[in-house]
């Protein structure tokens, strides 16, 4: 790996690795929409941060938010393609973690 390489593995790893990225992306995943959704599925996150990883998901392209216009509003949010293979990357490194775990024990 080279040091352009390097730079991108690290800024990836630090992006997937944030506290709550993983919960968010994997609710959205497992069918969450709404806001209220999200924060009933990722335990423990306030409402603050979890607008705030919303937001920091949508910069980075991980997640859609769409906006739709009813009375109230209605703010739905999803994966990105890119999001979804985020998830598809992840897995094997979870296996991974287990396995170690085991080890571990």
């Amino acid at each position: 790996m080279d040091d352009a390489e390097c730079r991108l593995f690290r800024e990836a790893a630090e992006l997937a690795g944030r506290k709550w990225t993983a919960a968010i992306l994997l609710a959205l995943a497992r069918g969450a929409e709404r806001f209220s959704e999200l924060h009933a599925s990722v335990d423990g996150i306030s409402d603050r941060l979890l607008a705030a990883r919303l937001r920091e998901l949508e910069t980075q392209g991980l997640v859609t938010r769409t906006v739709i216009p009813s009375t109230p509003v209605q703010i739905r949010y999803g994966l990105t393609e890119s999001g979804a293979e985020l998830i598809t990357i992840l897995q094997p490194l979870v296996r991974w973690a287990k396995r170690s775990e085991a080890r571990a024990h």
